[in-house]
């Protein structure tokens, strides 16, 4: 890349292969945004096609209104003709002396028809919902896409997620199947995932589990219950009707975390997420017939749904997907990985980089990596360091870095620099993507100047992937998008500010999610899962910031009166196994401070600001609002000597 005054751009060669290499896209998108997104549906496969481009009635809002399409027929059927035998996916498992599979468009098309045709047979009808509580194996991507094959609503729930975390899921789409596996490697010991779908389905519709043999470790077994996945593929059809969906039907339903403690269900629907699949993947990783397409991301996030599962399909090219963690069995399996399948594009997250980098210092002496063309970063803001670092010994100075930023309820990214255009600008995410409109405000609703922090907001006509609701809840989707600047604005709660040029830099969250490694999590469902042991009186969790994982979260306990026998470090350790039984190892906090009150304000309200910056060294403002300032103090003692208590 080429850098002129602290900004980067593609070099001439990079820009005559770039699909978009010409700034007049934003222009053209800019003038007639539904026209825009019109052209682009266009190029994909409908059974029947759309009666009208866009409809708002704030807040609801719809894209190609009576188009009928099935994303898999665009995914594989459409694909067929000309890429029968080229390879669509490949699978490479933790255990390094384990073969990979290899599936080709053909291989993967039989085996979604096949495994369409069983669920139909357990009788999974058309916007039936069904769980998916699988690891990165091959079987991921193909209940995906035969869920959508016959219309099913498909439900991922990340493989590291509590059985309870699991049955919430499944209780709230009344679920009546489930597909797991035994068990999967991570870190070289076998997860017996059996066990916990086992403890998850308790209390929930599920009728059936079907499971995948993938570890082969002892699990439990139920005859009327649990059924082999290879067993109820083994004998049917390589072919099954797509079933046609109409444009505004739901595709899935993927949770993300509630500020109440409970996770909320955002709705996706068939036609605009098609689209916004496609053609984000096409344009931002510059995707063309030979590329090798790797996104480190876990299908159990909206990220593994889109750029590790349809959009590669979509743009009909090759990707990776890998079973096990990047640093395992040494820290540069990640870059193994990438040398021994000639990686194109490598999309992964902030804290792998600063993984990467602490670990593997000078990478690119020690294996080949001249085949990348593009970086992507996704899950958090990147930091300036982490981005040189990546661009220097990773990209060798001439891949362009695409940071993206979007969430599980945008369904595609939406804020990046176009790898064909740029400009690139360590720690800022980039540009709006051509026909999306974005705006900073201050408290008031009004537009602010560059290099002033207000509130990002998405503003008409939206993105055809953006959530349609939040799933059995709709005072929910209202009050957390479409309150705090009317029904026509769709409200990110991120913070951020613009540049001179227009690239906008994300700052932070102006709620109460924490992002672990790019997870995200709120502190109401830490909270909720702290309140639940019997000797927490309350508690308060806040994100603070961490070298590796980007932010990591602190708990502040109040316990009922213990006996004196019982040392706390006995509670810490028992509150640290409290979250990691409720949600999963992700959400561990860094810390548990034991302290005799939290400081709050004559209302009751808990101030989680105070607290997270008794971190930071940030100013702790006006304490006079508190009912009992005292308690800060109390806390900066604790914090001071590491609570000598325990």
């Amino acid at each position: 890349m080429i850098k002129k005054g602290g900004y980067y751009y593609p070099t001439k060669e990079f820009k005559k292969r770039a699909w978009i290499n010409k700034s007049s896209v934003y222009k053209e998108a800019k003038k007639n945004p539904v026209l825009f997104w019109e052209k682009l549906a266009k190029e994909i496969f409908w059974r029947k096609k759309w009666k009208k481009v866009f409809s708002h009635r704030p807040p609801y809002f719809k894209w190609f209104s009576g188009g009928k399409l099935n994303i898999t027929e665009n995914c594989l059927d459409k694909n067929l003709e000309e890429r029968k035998n080229k390879v669509a996916l490949i699978w490479e498992p933790e255990p390094v002396e384990e073969r990979e599979r290899v599936l080709t468009y053909y291989d993967l098309y039989r085996q979604v028809n096949k495994f369409a045709n069983a669920l139909k047979k357990l009788g999974v009808k058309k916007r039936d919902r069904v769980g998916i509580y699988l690891p990165m194996i091959p079987e991921a991507i193909i209940s995906m896409l035969a869920c959508a094959r016959i219309g099913a609503v498909h439900t991922v729930v990340f493989s590291a997620f509590s059985p309870t975390a699991l049955r919430i899921r499944l209780q709230d789409t009344q679920a009546k199947i489930l597909i797991t596996a035994d068990g999967y490697y991570r870190r070289g010991q076998i997860i017996n995932l059996k066990q916990n779908a086992d403890k998850g389905i308790k209390e929930t519709k599920v009728r059936k589990l079907i499971v995948v043999q993938r570890a082969g470790n002892e699990i439990s077994w139920k005859a009327n219950k649990d059924v082999w996945y290879e067993d109820l593929v083994k004998n049917e059809k390589d072919f099954c009707p797509a079933e046609v969906m109409d444009s505004e039907e739901l595709l899935f339903v993927l949770y993300t975390s509630g500020s109440t403690g409970r996770p909320k269900g955002t709705t996706h629907v068939c036609g605009g997420y098609s689209v916004q699949a496609k053609f984000t993947g096409k344009w931002i990783f510059d995707l063309h017939e030979d590329d090798i397409f790797w996104s480190m991301a876990d299908i159990g996030w909206i990220t593994g749904h889109t750029y590790t599962c349809y959009s590669p399909l979509l743009n009909g090219i090759t990707f990776i997907i890998f079973e096990g963690a990047p640093d395992w069995p040494t820290p540069d399996r990640w870059a193994q990985i990438i040398e021994k399948y000639g990686v194109t594009t490598f999309y992964t997250a902030p804290t792998a980089i600063r993984m990467f980098a602490k670990y593997n210092g000078k990478i690119a002496k020690k294996y080949k990596l001249d085949s990348l063309q593009i970086l992507g970063s996704v899950g958090e803001p990147i930091d300036e360091s982490a981005w040189q670092w990546y661009f220097r010994e990773v990209g060798e100075k001439k891949c362009p870095i695409v940071d993206t930023w979007w969430q599980t309820e945008t369904g595609g990214i939406l804020i990046t620099s176009l790898p064909g255009i740029g400009p690139f600008k360590p720690a800022f995410t980039g540009l709006p993507f051509p026909g999306i409109k974005f705006d900073i405000f201050n408290g008031e609703g009004e537009s602010l100047s560059p290099r002033k922090v207000g509130d990002l907001v998405l503003l008409p006509p939206f993105a055809p992937g953006l959530l349609r609701g939040v799933y059995k809840n709709p005072k929910k989707y209202l009050k957390t998008y479409w309150s705090q600047y009317g029904r026509k604005i769709y409200f990110t709660s991120d913070a951020a500010f613009k540049d001179k040029k227009g690239l906008i830099r994300i700052v932070g969250r102006v709620d109460d999610v924490i992002k672990v490694a790019g997870h995200r999590l709120t502190t109401g469902e830490l909270e909720a899962a702290i309140n639940l042991h019997p000797n927490v009186t309350e508690c308060a969790v806040v994100g603070i910031p961490d070298k590796i994982k980007g932010e990591v979260p602190v708990a502040f306990v109040v316990s009922k009166k213990l006996p004196e026998a019982r040392p706390l470090a006995i509670l810490k350790k028992e509150i640290v196994d409290q979250v990691k039984k409720e949600i999963g190892p992700i959400a561990l906090p860094k810390k548990v401070f034991i302290v005799k009150d939290l400081p709050k304000t004559r209302s009751g309200k808990i101030m989680r600001r105070i607290l997270k910056r008794l971190f930071t060294g940030e100013k702790l403002g006006d304490l006079s609002t508190l009912a009992n300032p005292g308690t800060v103090k109390e806390i900066k003692k604790c914090l001071k000597v590491g609570d000598k208590r325990s």
